[in-house]
């Protein structure tokens, strides 16, 4: 066409000049530069050697019109979209003007003018970048004054180079390489727009170019690569993933020059220059970043493109190549040899094919390819010295992309199968592979997700994941070389340091860990690295995940530490880091774990010639270091001395506590059957210093204070950490030794704190923590002294009491108007505290009463204390230096409140004391007179205003003394009591996210607001009060779907005090909880859908339980039993201790019952269909467990009033478990109460279609006739009903009724047999044949295996209605036998576990007493789980794995270029093809990406689409998956179409409608012509009916069936695969 254009313009004109220059005036449209270029290639295909005038008129046109067009040309490229002129049209100008220069350059008769016009552009190309201020970055590279635009530029590189002499011009050609270079790696870390436009430019279109000028260019560009040199593995960074992008851009452009050329053998200009890419580090770093890093898919498939040339290549050549490692003798990246040609062909194919197909995501697709990756294993270790032959960082570049999936699935599958490698295969050692370890395999352990169980594992069981990581690396650590395992652990330690790990991956990190052989790895950097794990650890919320992780790490420091590397002062310090309360404490398998290795290692610990932290010299003996660790901490420190200096830290005196601990132990262990005095001496040794000081207390003034301090917080910590965990201390004899030593100084240290309380020595801010250290000591005194027997005249008796008076006269001296100072408030605070103390100690010790029940002093005193008294500030004058000691320790405020708690901790002694004395009503008065006691109103609304005073962690007393208050007051004043319960329960609401206070708070208010006396009354009168309780209870149970164990504690609380109450009533009442039965109703069914990550924590937190003493943890830590199983658990053991025979008990379940059913037909109403294991379904299986559990107590009365019901429920369609269970119930009920046989019978009376989804339930129930008629002496008359409504099903139409008819039936006529019941003789042809048919059925089919499987399926082979009936069967083994998901399952352990409430002997047992517990769950309408399965995952590989097709042959990849669509098409790989798809009616972005993945595959030359937008679209990216990026896409909007359909026609297009119409063609019978354009209709309206007039031809699809039309994109894709048929057809016969 071309052409015809050229040859009909020169024969309008013969003067050639003349000619074009009047193409070079008017305006310059595109069809005139266009046209331009035409005529100049015309000429350049005529003129062998050009003419004078032509050369002269060439430099003219370049000079003087294409030069200055493009300058004009400059910001038009940026602006076009916006401006009037057609979309694509300054680029248009630009492609034509490069061409006509091109011709130009030619046509001048000389290299001179591409020389110049090639220098102009390369210096407006460099102006611009200084302009930029941005070397390589062209910020706005269209937009500026004077010169050419970096598109223009660019374009005229392109043109002119070619044209350039290699030596002559080669130092321009070389500059220009480097400016295309810089171009080309520019805009790494711009946006997309011009500069990224201008960047892909230059790489696809100038380098190239460039490469085919000679070996200068070439060079500079080569250079210029390797000096932005690759990191070591692994990279990272954004910045350098853009930047390996642009290099992966530059290197595919220019991939054919950097090779060796197969065609001509070696390429002499590339061996001449050096450039054969293969040879080059850099090269294949590059390659493997981009193909393990890069988050563009286009940029690793641009590697993957690379990879396989530089094979192709080297297979093609046939000649040894080597590309050696930056450094050292390893392995090398790259090699090539001639004599293992097919192993390596083979190893790479299988490297790309892998690579390719985790491109995919799709896991189903992977799996087969994964064996794949064993082989490459194999490939790469030579068995001859077993070194590795291919680096295996190619390796990890796989795993690498599976770690970094978005595909959780394939990420674990991963990280399994990298676990698995040293198990499975020796592999050399390789520092890579460590490298790679603490790297990207630790990143992906931090992802919680990977740890679940694996489908089919028991709750509890452990992760697979962490199993295989425990493995892992016990495996590779033993196989490390001795003199890298130390530096290897040190950097794996120190990463789980390095980040914010979740509980769960640290704990099982952790337990990997511990399981490492023991060596000696680790020195005093690994023990501290240990300890950062540890602070590591405590960021969690977790506590048992937490204390488990510090019992391995403990383990990890034993097994790993090198000893002669570290100090005593070194593991004490470490010991510290973790918490006694979690993990390590005394009387654990841990601890004695510690104290043996202790004694082991004691003469190997590395001596140090520094002080430790409290100064002594290191000693290698652990007594010695302990005795001097003890007299160093005794010691007065010199830097600190006063009066009123602050309390030292407690750090210290946990430290020495459990280091003396600890050395006993040893001690005892080393002398495990010597006298008791050796462990006496050396405990009596080590305390000397510390008793000593004690002995002081009491006749010494003089002694410093931080002594003291140091003194009292050592006896403290030596009493806490000296208790054994989980056992009884009675028969500790360290411990024994250990209370008579700090027995001996009771009496000094009582006369001290005796002294220091009362004697106004407490003054200052600081003295606060004194006091709490003082109270504290004196409450372990009067425990010792209680154990050891209370007697009168010890030295405690002989402390409370004037303790107890000066408390009193201090506080009395408030009134007298003396100035508030420091000093006064201080003691002020210290008096009410030291009463408090007293007050909790007599009321938890009744030993300790002084006085009689009489009110004495302190009783009075008390009664009318005014509450809520606050203290007031004191003045900043006199004592400001004390008064700034407030600011930097605890506020004001913070010191009144501990004051107001404490007065409500003496009220609340004082009204559990008299109690009794409280009026009901205002007037009533007794005596004695107490005010506070008698006045309860008052004393209620203190306790509001004292709620609102007080912070949340001091308001315990409160509740308290409301729980004892508001029975009294609830009948006379109801709303002062609700507005307690509204102000109680808005603090605990407001507090569920504060996990320090909120659970003993809650427990307090839930013993307050459900207390029973609350709750009977409430329900008595059935006022506000008692709606208000209830109102409370369901916003309880809505916090405990959020909050786990906030029912538990409301329902524990409850049954327990429903329990005592009823048993300390003759005939055992259980009003209170009748009236509250809803609570019971809620607890039977309750239980939460947990997410992923709840039902993740608390499987491991099951499976730490599970591991039992090996834990510690689990010693340690007191399991709050907050599961959600433990409410159904409390309530049913509740349930269980109910007595039948009592009729208010038996009223209760009753009524109960009743609510059950009425809740199972609600929950059905809600949702006719729902789901296996949804909430539905699991609300539904709780129903029919409690009823279960509770049909024992059924009387036949009360059954006749449900038994409707019941039946009811069975033609309800339910889901399999809750099916055996209504089973179940009814053959206990039938086995029962015979006389409900006839009710039975009529349930199979009913219509066809109310049968046709229940009838199995009712025949399931006959099978277990020989049990519901066991206690029947007459059971002719049942046999022969049974059979006659069994044989009508028999020949039911539908397969698996009739299945459940013949198992019923061939239980009932043996039990016909056995009784030799001659009444059924007739009858017998008719079953015996039917029950033969059914056993000889031939064949193998689904019919045989079917009836095989349903009679060995557990509830007609081996589950017995009566002897089955326990709680385990209930709630664990049915459970799981029916599919039920595993939260359900109730293990019986759980049931003992749970001892709030007691066991009833009298229930039935707990335990199954049939094999029904050994079975394993299965259904008989489910598929064969046989030898066969899983039978693919087990081949060494697959045979044939699925494909992706790769559209490239021998040229790179796309290069981001708007190039013409033939010229695209050519450079992807592609067949031209001239289908064009318009879907610019089409408005969903799915049914565009799908239709972009279908035109992209089928190689259509563009796709029409209404807005550009669309693509980036989430919806269209995930079904397109990146064919926008190969495929031409066009904006044409819909008003814009009738234009270009007609501009379309115009260039010989076929216009195809996909529409049925009255005159469209049969799909099948059409012809395509080879240029078509296909529209596509709206997903609604289809084509327009102006748009159907454009059309040349409409096509529509047969279709048989009913429904009227396709998806559009399907119908899309049909055509497009019709249209491609149809042409590989005709080219097939061509080539034929």
């Amino acid at each position: 066409m071309e052409w015809v254009l050229a040859e009909t313009l020169l024969s309008q004109s013969q003067d050639s000049r003349v000619l074009l220059g009047a193409l070079c005036r008017g305006e310059p449209s595109a069809e005139r530069v266009e046209t331009l270029r035409f005529l100049l290639q015309r000429f350049e295909d005529e003129e062998a050697r050009p003419a004078a005038f032509l050369q002269e008129a060439a430099r003219d046109v370049a000079a003087g019109y294409l030069m200055p067009l493009l300058r004009c040309l400059r910001g038009r490229l940026a602006t076009s979209p916006g401006s009037d002129l057609p979309p694509g049209h300054s680029r248009r100008v630009l492609r034509a003007a490069g061409g006509a220069l091109r011709s130009c350059a030619r046509l001048a008769g000389g290299p001179q003018l591409a020389a110049a016009l090639a220098a102009e552009a390369l210096r407006d190309l460099l102006a611009l970048r200084l302009e930029s201020g941005h070397e390589g970055v062209l910020r706005n590279p269209s937009v500026g004054h004077g010169g050419l635009g970096a598109e223009a530029a660019v374009e005229v590189l392109v043109a002119v180079s070619p044209c350039l002499r290699p030596r002559e011009d080669g130092a321009l050609l070389e500059r220009v390489a480097q400016a295309a270079l810089a171009l080309a790696l520019g805009g790494v870390e711009e946006e997309a727009g011009p500069a990224e436009e201008t960047a892909a430019l230059a790489a696809g279109r100038l380098l190239p170019a460039l490469g085919q000028c000679g070996d200068a260019a070439l060079r500079a560009v080569w250079e210029g690569l390797r000096a932005l040199a690759a990191p070591e593995w692994p990279p990272g960074g954004d910045s350098r993933s853009h930047l390996v992008g642009r290099k992966l851009l530059v290197l595919g452009c220019l991939a054919e020059k950097l090779l060796p050329d197969p065609g001509v053998g070696r390429n002499p200009r590339a061996l001449e220059a050096g450039l054969d890419a293969r040879r080059c580090w850099h090269f294949w770093r590059t390659v493997q970043e981009g193909l393990a890093q890069a988050e563009e898919a286009l940029t690793r498939k641009r590697a993957r493109y690379l990879l396989q040339r530089a094979v192709e290549v080297s297979v093609e050549l046939g000649a040894d190549c080597v590309c050696h490692p930056q450094e050292g003798n390893g392995p090398s990246l790259f090699w090539w040899s001639e004599k293992k040609k097919d192993e390596l062909l083979k190893f790479w194919e299988n490297y790309i094919l892998i690579m390719d197909t985790l491109e995919g995501n799709q896991i189903h697709v992977i799996k087969p390819v994964l064996p794949k990756l064993n082989n490459l294993f194999e490939y790469a270790v030579s068995e001859e010295n077993g070194c590795w032959l291919f680096h295996p960082s190619w390796h990890m570049c796989i795993y690498k992309r599976m770690f970094e999936s978005e595909n959780k699935i394939l990420t674990k599958e991963g990280v399994i199968h990298f676990l698995e490698l040293y198990v499975t295969k020796s592999l050399p050692f390789s520092p890579e592979f460590s490298e790679f370890i603490v790297g990207p395999l630790m990143d992906t352990l931090s992802e919680s997700s990977l740890y679940s169980r694996s489908s089919g594992q028991l709750i509890g069981s452990g992760s697979p994941l962490g199993f295989k990581l425990q493995k892992f690396l016990v495996t590779y650590i033993s196989l490390l070389p001795e003199e890298v395992k130390g530096s290897f652990l040190l950097k794996f330690i120190q990463k789980m340091t390095s980040r914010h790990w979740c509980a769960i991956p640290i704990l099982f990190l952790s337990k990997a860990l511990a399981s490492v052989p023991k060596c000696k790895a680790l020195g005093v950097e690994g023990l501290l690295a240990l300890r950062d794990v540890l602070q590591c650890t405590m960021i969690t919320h977790q506590i048992l995940l937490r204390g488990a992780a510090q019992c391995f790490l403990l383990q990890t420091a034993m097994n790993l530490v090198d000893v002669e590397k570290v100090s005593i002062s070194d593991v004490s310090a470490f010991l510290m880091s973790l918490r006694q309360e979690e993990s390590l404490g005394r009387g654990t398998s841990l601890w004695t774990e510690l104290c043996d290795w202790l004694r082991v290692n004691e003469s190997c610990f590395r001596q140090s010639p520094n002080c430790s932290s409290v100064g002594l010299h290191e000693t290698s003996s652990l007594n010695a270091y302990v005795k001097n660790l003890v007299q160093e901490y005794v010691k007065s420190p010199a830097w600190k001395t006063g009066d009123n200096c602050s309390m030292p830290d407690w750090f210290e005196a946990k430290l020495v506590a459990m280091m003396v601990v600890l050395a006993v132990d040893v001690e005892q262990m080393k002398n495990q059957y010597s006298e008791k005095r050796r462990i006496q001496n050396v405990l009596r040794i080590f305390l000397d210093p510390l008793l000593d000081a004690l002995m002081k207390f009491g006749t010494n003034v003089y002694i410093p204070l931080l002594k003291t301090d140091r003194c009292l917080q050592l006896l403290m910590k030596l009493l806490h950490t000296c208790l054994l965990k989980g056992s009884s201390t009675q028969d500790d004899e360290v411990f024994t030794l250990l209370q008579n030593f700090i027995m001996s100084t009771t009496e000094s240290i009582s006369e001290f704190i005796l002294r220091r309380l009362t004697m106004n020595e407490l003054n200052s801010v600081s003295d606060l923590d004194r006091c709490h250290l003082y109270l504290m000591i004196l409450t372990e005194f009067i425990n010792l002294h209680l154990k050891f027997g209370w007697k009168r005249g010890n030295p405690i008796w002989r402390v409370i009491s004037p303790l107890k008076n000066a408390s009193i006269r201090h506080l009395q001296d408030m009134g007298s108007g003396q100035e508030p100072t420091l000093g006064r408030q201080i003691q002020r605070v210290v008096s009410m505290a030291a009463l408090a103390m007293v007050c909790e100690a007599i009321d938890q010790k009744p030993e300790l009463q002084l006085d009689s029940q009489d009110a004495g002093p302190m009783e009075r005193f008390l009664s009318s204390f005014q509450l809520n008294q606050t203290l007031q500030k004191p003045h900043i004058e006199e004592h400001s230096s004390f008064f700034d000691d407030s600011s930097s320790s605890q506020g004001w405020g913070k010191i009144v409140a501990q004051y107001v708690h404490d007065q409500w901790v003496c009220l609340s002694f004082l009204l559990k004391k008299y109690h009794t004395l409280i009026p009901t009503t205002e007037g009533e008065i007794l005596e004695p007179f107490l005010p506070a006691v008698q006045m309860p109103i008052k004393t209620l609304q203190f306790a509001l205003e004292a709620l609102t005073i007080l912070p949340s962690d001091q308001i315990l007393p409160v509740f308290q003394c409301m729980k004892i208050v508001v029975p009294k007051l609830l009948t006379s004043s109801e709303s002062l009591c609700i507005e307690s319960f509204d102000m109680a329960w808005k603090i605990i609401s407001s507090l569920s996210n504060t996990q320090l206070t909120f659970w003993s708070n809650l427990k307090a208010f839930v013993q307050f607001v459900f207390d029973n006396k609350v709750l009977t009354i409430a329900a008595k009168i059935k006022g506000q009060a008692y709606f208000k309780i209830k109102e409370i209870m369901y916003k309880i149970i809505e916090m405990s779907a959020i909050k786990t164990g906030v029912f538990n504690m409301l329902i524990s609380y409850c049954c327990q005090s429903w329990i005592v109450s009823a048993s300390n009533v003759s005939q055992g009442s259980l009003s209170s909880a009748k009236n509250y039965c809803e609570l019971l109703l809620e607890a039977c069914v309750f239980g939460n859908v947990f997410r992923r990550d709840q039902r993740l924590i608390q499987d491991v937190q099951t499976f730490i339980e599970n591991l039992g003493h090996e834990c510690a943890a689990n010693i340690v830590i007191e399991n709050t039993k907050r599961e959600d199983h433990y409410v159904r658990i409390c309530a049913i053991k509740f349930l269980c201790l109910l007595d039948g025979s009592n009729m208010s008990h038996k009223l209760f379940m009753e009524d109960l019952a009743i609510k059950l059913l009425d809740k199972d037909v609600l929950v059905s109403r809600s949702r006719t269909h729902y789901y296996v294991n949804s909430l539905q379904h699991r609300v539904k299986n709780r129903i029919w467990q409690t009823l279960l559990v509770l049909f024992p107590r059924f009387n036949q009365n009360f059954l006749n009033g449900i038994i409707d019901k019941i039946f009811q429920a069975g033609f309800i369609n339910n889901q399999a478990s809750i099916k055996y269970f209504i089973e179940w119930i009814i053959i206990l009920i039938l086995h029962k109460f015979p006389q409900f046989l006839s009710k039975f019978w009529d349930c199979f009376s009913y219509g066809e279609e109310k049968l046709k989804t229940s009838i199995c339930t009712f025949l399931s129930v006959l099978s277990h006739l020989d049990i519901i008629t066991q206690n029947m002496p007459e059971k002719k008359l049942i046999l022969k009903q049974a059979l006659i409504i069994i044989l009508q099903w028999c020949f039911n139409h539908n397969f698996s009724i009739r299945l459940y008819a013949l198992v019923a039936l061939k239980k009932i006529w043996s039990m016909c047999k056995t009784l030799h019941v001659e009444e059924f003789d007739a009858l017998t042809p008719v079953i015996e044949s039917s029950l033969h048919q059914v056993e000889n059925m031939h064949g193998a089919g689904n019919a045989k295996k079917n009836w095989q499987r349903i009679q060995e399926h557990f509830f007609f082979a081996a589950f017995h209605p009566l002897k089955d009936y326990c709680l385990e069967t209930i709630f664990y083994i049915l459970p799981r036998l029916s599919g039920l998901v595993e939260d359900e399952w109730i293990a019986i352990g759980k049931f003992t576990m749970f001892t709030d409430i007691p066991l009833d002997a009298g229930f039935q047992c707990y335990l199954s007493q049939t094999q029904l517990c050994e079975l394993k769950p299965g259904d008989w309408s489910q598929q064969d789980i046989g030898s066969n399965s899983g039978e693919g995952d087990n081949q060494s590989e697959w045979t044939d794995v699925q494909k992706k097709i790769i559209p490239w042959k021998n040229h790179v990849p796309d290069s981001d270029l708007e190039l013409m669509f033939q010229d695209r098409a050519a450079r992807l790989g592609k067949s031209i093809c001239r289908l064009i798809v318009v879907a610019s009616l089409i408005d969903k972005p799915t049914n565009l990406g799908g239709l972009c993945r279908t035109c992209e595959i089928f190689g259509a030359s563009v796709l029409v689409v209404g807005n550009l937008h669309y693509i980036s679209d989430k919806q269209f990216q995930y079904l397109s998956v990146s064919a926008e990026q190969w495929l031409p896409l066009v904006e044409v909007k819909p008003p814009q179409l009738i234009d270009y359909l007609q501009q379309k026609k115009a260039e010989g297009y076929t216009i195809i409608g996909v529409e049925q119409t009255a005159k469209s063609l049969d799909l099948t019978q059409y012809c395509f012509p080879e240029k078509s354009l296909l529209l596509l209709g709206n997903e609604r309206e289809g084509i327009p009916a102006n748009l159907i007039q454009q059309l040349d031809v409409c096509v529509e699809i047969p279709q048989q069936g009913i429904i009227r039309s396709l998806n559009v994109h399907v119908s899309g894709a049909l055509l497009i695969w019709e249209y491609t048929r149809q042409q590989l057809l005709k080219h097939r016969d061509i080539k034929c």
